[in-house]
């Protein structure tokens, strides 16, 4: 008879509920698995679990552009994307997992004179904290993309554009297994198909967890929820100034390679990668509209498709494979919401628009050390919830035009 060999789990099987957690952590995403094992790493916690609704990795981490870049516009989110991309770097060693990670650059186009002062505004700053950025003309995107259409047949002809050399793409399902198979590993309880049905508080903290299997008494909540934020907060009582939209977008059939940069027109309002798989992974700016209801469009498709092709006319004939929508939150600066709330021990990570997963690792790190310290790291300061009241918002509106 012949043996079968069946692979080994990732992570172990749901198990039973615990009594009580020192930290519950609402959410099964990247942020959510990166606190966690950064809570056990770095700071030795023992008493912590995860809650997820559905499967690991069902949210905003497994719906994502897979886009990794830090040449933000302001000084809080150019620091706090460039410590990220600094972490991702060194990722794949430190979770001993192949995460796909392929810095090949990123071209932010230019196709009026307005969007290359914006670019250069732009690099300024970022040569100011230490990221590599720089407005590049014509010439030098040929070199760079020889694909791309470069002529004056575009509607908008491309005029220059911010080159981010450690722009990149990488595998969002990988970092999701990586870290939940590291925070698994040093003691963490993953609990999929979980949902939070309310919180018991006294005193201004929360006391007790509610979910659909039973109840938990807590030390310590975080919320790392996305588009479902306002609905997790307004349980706690936490008002959250967060708007939920639909992103939309589509991969193609697989070509043989030969795009080698991520390429994102503001103007033309849509993102073109390809993929390890070969795919051309496209998509645009968030659904103007706030809904909970993931259903694409045919006119995301068309507008999309139709500017792809003023860049990569040579796509013309290519099929369509599979397209998606992803639930975004949406802040009014365009900056996430990260820390304490009014709530004494419960913390967010939120606001995140469509640029959320590139910010994984240090949001892990940083909330990691909040929890345990109870003191806000210097890096997160600035997206702290009441710079609503106080007036000190954090506008990244001039770099995430397409959010991405």
């Amino acid at each position: 008879m012949k043996e079968i060999f069946f692979p080994k789990r990732m992570w172990r099987s749901r198990g039973e509920l615990k009594r009580r957690y020192d930290v519950v952590i609402v959410g099964g995403g990247s942020h959510g698995l990166a606190t966690a094992y950064y809570l056990a790493k770095e700071h030795g916690a023992k008493s912590v679990c995860i809650l997820e609704k559905s499967y690991i990795g069902s949210g905003a981490s497994g719906r994502n552009t897979t886009i990794v870049r830090s040449n933000y516009r302001t000084p809080e989110g150019a620091a706090f994307y460039g410590e990220s991309v600094r972490l991702y770097e060194r990722l794949s060693k430190e979770l001993d997992f192949n995460l796909m990670f392929s810095q090949r650059g990123h071209l932010t186009l230019a196709h009026s004179d307005r969007a290359l002062v914006v670019m250069q505004e732009r690099a300024e700053v970022n040569k100011l904290l230490g990221i590599k950025s720089s407005v590049v003309g014509p010439r030098e995107i040929a070199a760079l993309c020889p694909e791309l259409d470069l002529s004056d047949r575009p509607t908008w002809p491309v005029l220059g554009a911010l080159f981010h050399p450690p722009g990149g793409i990488i595998r969002h399902d990988a970092v999701v297994w990586a870290f939940a198979r590291a925070a698994d590993r040093r003691g963490v309880d993953i609990h999929p198909y979980t949902e939070v049905t309310g919180f018991q508080q006294s005193n201004g903290r929360v006391t007790v967890v509610e979910t659909n299997r039973g109840r938990i008494e807590c030390g310590q909540v975080v919320s790392a929820t996305a588009g479902w934020s306002t609905l997790v907060g307004d349980l706690a009582g936490v008002r959250l100034p967060i708007t939920t939209h639909i992103l939309q977008a589509f991969v193609t059939e697989p070509l043989k390679p030969f795009l080698d940069v991520v390429i994102v027109s503001s103007q033309l309002h849509v993102y073109v990668s390809q993929t390890d798989r070969g795919e051309f992974l496209i998509g645009a700016e968030i659904e103007p509209y706030t809904t909970y209801k993931g259903t694409g469009t045919l006119s995301f498709l068309e507008t999309s498709a139709r500017h792809s092709l003023e860049l990569f006319p040579q796509l013309e004939r290519t099929k369509l494979l599979r397209t998606w929508t992803g639930l975004c939150d949406l802040s009014p600066d365009y900056s996430p919401i990260l820390g304490k709330t009014e709530v004494d021990n419960f913390h967010v990570s939120t606001g995140w628009g469509t640029y959320g997963f590139k910010a994984a690792p240090i949001v892990g790190v940083t909330l990691a050390e909040l929890v345990a310290t109870g003191k806000t790291p210097e890096l997160i300061a600035p997206f702290a919830l009441e710079r609503f009241h106080t007036d000190t918002l954090v506008s990244e509106l001039a770099a995430a035009a397409v959010s991405h």
